[in-house]
């Protein structure tokens, strides 16, 4: 095709006209990392030389603190050191700016010449924009400009910006070492403004007593020997640095109350860290250490019983001391009463009266904190937990004030048990959640290793969000150490809920892998924790011991398991020298450590078989499941005195509590002379895997996902969104459905297990029902979900998953349809088993 133009300018308009949406687009593309100048970028390095940094000294203290930690950033990436100038009048031609609004007379400059745009800050919580601007201020060309509406927003935005510059929020926590650059620029583009989903969002350090206590008292907090100002220093830049801002202290029996060494709270404010308490400390006392240890070191007298019905004064005396302690720190408060430790408040034995008083004592409790605190008390922040026997006095009736915030707790296993109704959803105070990644209690610990996936987490957490959860969420993180992928990945979708919904949740271990390996890692470090995780699903690791395997189920565990040892040892080979620590303590330990866990205990089973069938090689089963149990000690004394100089020494114990399954477990030691008669019929079993449906109808205003990574076998199906009405078993025919094609060899009765993930229903009184129907006999209605937390729950938690079975009869070979109703939210079917 040939144009012909009749003069230059027609050309000129032509090209103009094509290459504007460019333009626009160029203009319109946010800011980005560069390692090349280009015509208004921003130079924070430059020809061996960085940006100089801006502060304002009236601004808060944390201001300063990410101010150094970028300096220090900067140095880390480039060698080149910035310098850090408070309350100059005249700034450099290219300077840092960062600043707080209403506390940095740089920031309200800026705001006054609309070079900031005020409406995406002002009166905003924990908001911040990164911006370059032209000519910002006199003498100055060109400026990179964080801001934040508030102390912690502009800290945000300072961490924010180094995690883009490539350095890791774990860079300090496991060793991970950015790449040198020389140079660093800042493309303009659009300014990037952030806030977070959920309002206070953090950890609660627990069951420390083989990992961070005895690691912080040997090699951060010496003096006290104990978790002190030191060791939570560091907390708090991760903290800040995966744009968290809430902790439950450590509290156990180990560890002296957080407030016992004077400046961990000091700490806490200069990092804007807010500070809470966990389910079983009401008002910020530790009672394990201060009511059952220190009281009398404190007041001079025994303390009375622990029984507000019997010792009311000194409890609320008790209490109110803490509060005037307290009052000038950002806190939230945990209101209600359990037993000194996770144990039920002592009290009346009558259900009724029981409630009673756990209404009097939150009353109480209340007006100790209007009497000390110059705020109204629904300005007071404070959260009441239904956790393990706390839910059922709720239930039967407590009347919680409305400014309150509930926060829900999962199951200690990862499977939420109850969030807000219609109603509860219409309180001022809202809701959270409680979540677990680490557990001490029942049915079996998980301790050692941390092998929830982000899949799981992201759907009972999402889910949460969706019944209005977004006031608080804390998760239980343990030691912190192995769990730092998993609580990365947490406090990623707290602060933006929707970038990594359950659909995408799969992908996240690729993109922090990029992010903290590099690109050319991602994939393969992917692929060893998608496997890694799915098998944890069917076991944890310390639940080997609880869950039953058939061989051929065990030897598939055994093979996946050494393929991504394999794996992983050959990255190792490759990775720089400046990642090994970090892919020690972030990948290979804990997939080795599993590996062998699952060795030790599948060979031992599997040496006992062969013994009792005569086989020789029974023997050198034995040898390899005490091999693998040498060398969990092995790599575990390696995490503990090589990895990063011994950093580490103390933080990692292979047998938490040293319970019976991180023993030596029974193995055969001689063998039986005439070998037994096994010859049992092999199972025949069809497994199909949920996602693999041939025909599916959903109603109009739901989506049928299916979900990567999520349950038993690797992926799920599931409704979309979580709040729709569940379907009564009379309107089967307004329920969604799927439908598999089955072929049956034999005619008669057949027995249909479908397993799904082991969730609880979303409120109380709603359950998690499945309607199944072959060859549309009439359907049959199941609840997956146990009436309390029993027997069938214990081994559900266990083997990741719980299950429906029915009976169908088959009267013809051949071809038969399946057809499954979904009928309430949070139900996800992993896959169907036919006998």
């Amino acid at each position: 095709m040939i144009m012909n133009f009749r003069n230059l300018a027609d050309l000129s308009v032509l090209i103009l006209l094509f290459l504007l949406p460019k333009l626009n687009m160029a203009q319109n593309a946010g800011i980005a990392i560069s390692e090349i100048n280009k015509v208004s970028s921003f130079p924070i390095v430059d020809g061996g030389k960085a940006a100089p940094i801006y502060i304002d000294n009236n601004d808060a203290e944390v201001v300063g603190i990410a101010a150094e930690a970028f300096k220090d950033d900067i140095h880390l990436l480039s060698g080149s050191t910035s310098q850090i100038n408070k309350n100059n009048a005249v700034l450099s031609a290219y300077p840092i700016i960062i600043g707080t609004v209403g506390q940095s007379r740089y920031i309200d400059q800026l705001l006054k010449s609309a070079k900031i745009n005020r409406a995406t800050l002002s009166g905003k919580w924990e908001t911040f924009s990164i911006s370059v601007i032209e000519n910002p201020l006199k003498g100055v060309k060109r400026a990179l400009v964080i801001a934040g509406s508030d102390r912690r927003g502009t800290a945000y935005g300072v961490f924010q910006l180094s995690r883009m510059l490539g350095v890791s929020p774990l860079c300090w926590w496991a060793d991970v070492k950015p790449a040198t650059k020389k140079s660093l620029y800042i493309q303009a583009g659009q300014p990037l403004v952030e806030s977070p989903s959920v309002k206070y969002r953090g950890i609660f350090i627990n069951d420390e007593d083989w990992g961070i206590q005895p690691w912080a008292a040997k090699m951060m907090d010496t003096d006290v020997k104990d978790i002190g100002p030191k060791t939570y220093t560091k907390i708090f830049e991760l903290l800040l640095r995966l744009k968290a801002n809430y902790i439950w202290p450590g509290m156990h029996p180990s560890t002296k109350a957080f407030y016992y060494y004077a400046n961990n709270p000091v700490m806490a404010d200069k990092y804007a860290i807010v500070l809470g308490s966990s389910h079983c400390e009401p008002m910020l006392r530790n009672n394990v250490f201060e009511w059952a240890e220190n009281f009398e070191h404190e007041y001079g007298k025994k303390p009375g019983e622990w029984r507000y019905d019997l010792n009311k004064n000194e409890i609320a005396n008790y209490w109110t001391d803490r509060v005037k302690q307290a009052k000038n720190y950002e806190s939230v408060y945990t209101v209600g009463m359990r037993g000194i430790h996770d144990g039920s408040m002592p009290g009346p034995k009558d259900k009724n009266e029981k409630v009673k008083l756990l209404g009097e004592v939150i009353a109480d409790q209340r007006t100790i904190l209007s009497k000390n605190i110059t705020k109204p008390i629904n300005f007071i922040p404070q959260i009441f937990c239904p956790y393990k026997e706390v839910l059922s006095l709720y239930q039967a009736g407590l009347k919680l004030p409305d400014d309150v915030t509930i926060v829900w707790a999962d199951d200690n296993h990862g499977y939420i048990r109850q969030l807000s109704n219609p109603e509860e959803q219409k309180r001022s105070g809202g809701s959270g959640v409680y979540y677990h990644i680490s557990y001490w209690g029942a049915p079996q610990d998980y301790l050692w290793l941390s092998s929830i996936s982000p899949s799981l987490i992201s759907y009972e957490l999402s889910k949460a969000y969706q019944y209005k959860a977004d006031r608080l969420w804390v998760i239980n993180v343990g030691d912190i150490k192995p769990a730092e992928m998993e609580t990365q990945f947490a406090m990623d979708l707290a602060w933006n809920v929707n970038q990594w919904k359950p659909e995408k949740a799969d992908q996240y271990a690729e993109s922090w892998a990029a992010e903290t390996f590099g690109n050319e890692f991602a994939k393969p470090i992917a692929e060893i924790k998608e496997v890694y995780y799915r098998l944890a699903q069917a076991a944890k690791p310390e639940h080997m011991a609880s869950v039953n395997f058939t061989d051929e189920q065990a030897e598939e565990r055994l093979a996946a398991y050494q393929r991504i040892y394999d794996q992983a040892k050959s990255l190792n080979g490759k990775m720089p020298s400046r990642l090994k620590d970090a892919f020690f303590e972030l990948v290979l330990y804990p997939v080795e450590g599993a590996m062998l866990m699952n060795q030790k205990i599948l060979y031992a089973k599997k040496s006992l078989v062969l013994a009792a069938n005569g086989n020789q090689s029974a023997l050198t089963y034995s040898k390899k499941s005490k091999a693998a149990l040498d060398q969990i000690q092995l790599i575990t004394k390696k995490y503990n005195e090589e990895i990063a100089g011994g950093k580490w020494n103390g933080i990692m114990s292979w047998k938490p509590r040293d319970l019976a399954v991180f023993k030596m477990p029974k193995v055969a030691d001689s063998v039986t002379a005439k070998p037994l008669d096994h010859n049992m019929e092999p199972e025949n079993k069809i497994i199909i895997r949920a996602a693999s449906f041939t025909e599916k109808s959903v109603p109009k205003g739901l989506t049928l996902q299916t979900l990567k990574g999520l349950g038993l076998g690797g992926n799920g199906i599931s409704l979309y969104p979580f709040t729709f009405a569940p379907i009564s078993e009379t309107a089967l025919l307004n329920a969604a459905f799927v439908v598999y094609n089955v072929d049956f060899k034999t005619k008669g009765l057949h027995q249909i297990e479908v397993k799904c993930l082991p969730t609880q229903g979303v409120n109380n009184g709603i359950k998690v029902r499945y309607a199944i129907s072959v060859d549309n006999d009439k359907p049959q209605i199941i609840n997956i979900s146990p009436v309390s937390e029993n027997n069938i729950w214990k081994q559900n938690v266990l083997q990741g998953y719980a299950s429906g079975i029915t009976k169908h009869e088959i009267n013809k070979t051949g071809k038969s349809t399946v057809k499954i109703y979904m009928l309430d939210p949070g139900l996800v079917i992993n896959q169907l088993e036919i006998q």
